[in-house]
């Protein structure tokens, strides 16, 4: 399932399951440029002072019968892009609940949409938490309406890690094991950590996750952004089966064309043999608000 949604400078993106069978739905304005599988968001890059990106997204069930991923993008027009900033959220579904992709879309459809109507005075700490606390009771809430069945496989838990860009900054919401990572320059850096017991090379347990317990840990940082910088959000289906340096390479080579980009990255996972469901998003910084004097 897949579909965009465009409102004059406002996009809302959403995306699970096989891109090879994508259908896009977009009702634009009048004017207001269309966007397809192969097109990056590139708004207002002309536009001094505002804070501008390109957001190239793709995902694939690969040999799943499902996929058990989300992800999706929100890049709004003023007065939400100066009060609240652009937002990316992704999102994994625990391999051994069969209803597992129910919490991944559900943890970014509600986060895309309940984050922007939080008080615009709040600080993007105390939205995205506040926010996040809520599904997170919520999907443990309807996992422990199954205990004791013997459907001990319907559990409503997945990983989620967000990016938020608001003027200058990026701030970043992470629990589990999906990760974020920056490139700038030559330097490709893993900002988030893995919430995972490894038992072998093979077998791994998420030890957080939303929907696993009741009350939430969730990790927090800010980091000042630059033009030039690309965030590259994934699953362990992809960067279990991808070099750092392929990522890099290929994030470098495609950095005008990052809907290519994100797609080659998931392209390399499935054919070196990654088993899982398999997401990449990629937004590039090009350009930032003029510093107040």
């Amino acid at each position: 399932m897949y579909f965009a949604i465009s409102y004059v400078n406002t996009v809302f993106r959403f995306s699970q399951g096989n891109n090879h069978n994508m259908q896009t739905i977009v009702e634009p304005k009048e004017s207001q440029k269309a966007f397809n599988k192969n097109e990056n968001i590139h708004l207002d890059v002309n536009m001094p002072g505002k804070l501008t990106v390109s957001i190239g997204e793709y995902s694939d069930k690969g040999r799943k019968e499902i996929n058990q991923d989300f992800h999706g993008s929100y890049y709004p027009n003023d007065p939400l892009l100066t009060s609240k900033g652009i937002t990316l959220a992704i999102a994994d579904g625990i391999n051994n609940s069969y209803i597992s992709q129910v919490a991944s879309e559900t943890s970014v459809a509600s986060f895309l949409d309940d984050y922007y109507c939080t008080a615009k005075t709040w600080a993007v700490k105390r939205s995205a938490e506040l926010v996040l606390n809520a599904t997170n009771s919520w999907l443990h809430a309807q996992s422990q309406k199954t205990q004791g069945n013997s459907d001990n496989d319907k559990d409503y838990v997945c990983t989620f890690s967000t990016l938020i860009l608001k003027s200058t900054t990026a701030h970043i919401l992470h629990i589990g094991d999906t990760r974020i990572y920056r490139l700038r320059g030559d330097k490709l850096e893993q900002l988030t950590t893995d919430h995972c017991l490894r038992v072998s090379d093979e077998i791994s347990y998420l030890n957080r996750g939303l929907g696993i317990y009741s009350i939430l840990d969730i990790d927090y940082q800010s980091t000042p952004i630059k033009v030039g910088d690309i965030f590259f959000m994934t699953t362990d289906g992809v960067y279990e089966h991808v070099s750092d340096e392929f990522i890099a390479d290929t994030i470098k080579e495609h950095n005008e064309d990052l809907d290519l980009a994100a797609e080659l990255l998931v392209e390399q996972a499935y054919q070196v043999g990654s088993t899982d469901s398999l997401t990449a998003q990629l937004v590039k910084i090009e350009g930032l608000p003029k510093k107040s004097t």
